[in-house]
């Protein structure tokens, strides 16, 4: 595909990929308040909850090099999602 057209391409990407990490965004604010006072209370992390929270960095991550033209790795739901790239688990 050539740049003009992968650089409209990014439009569309944008819209699309930007309105699903947002929506998941809110979520995973909400389960940042809900693993805090769990950690709180009981003293042990949700791990799912971390999990998921390092899943959307990751994400933001690839879409954010994909629309800074770092990348031509199209961020998901155009290609296989990536779980993390954190070596520290």
């Amino acid at each position: 595909m050539g740049e003009r057209l992968e650089a409209l391409m990014r439009i569309v990407v944008g819209v699309v990929t930007g309105i699903i990490l947002g929506v998941w965004k809110m979520l995973i604010g909400v389960f940042w308040v809900i693993n805090f006072i769990w950690t709180l209370i009981s003293g042990k992390r949700i791990k799912e909850l971390a999990e998921l929270s390092e899943i959307w960095n990751t994400q933001m991550y690839v879409f954010l090099r994909y629309m800074n033209f770092v990348s031509n790795e199209r961020p998901m739901p155009f290609r296989k999602m990536t779980k993390s790239f954190s070596k520290f688990k």
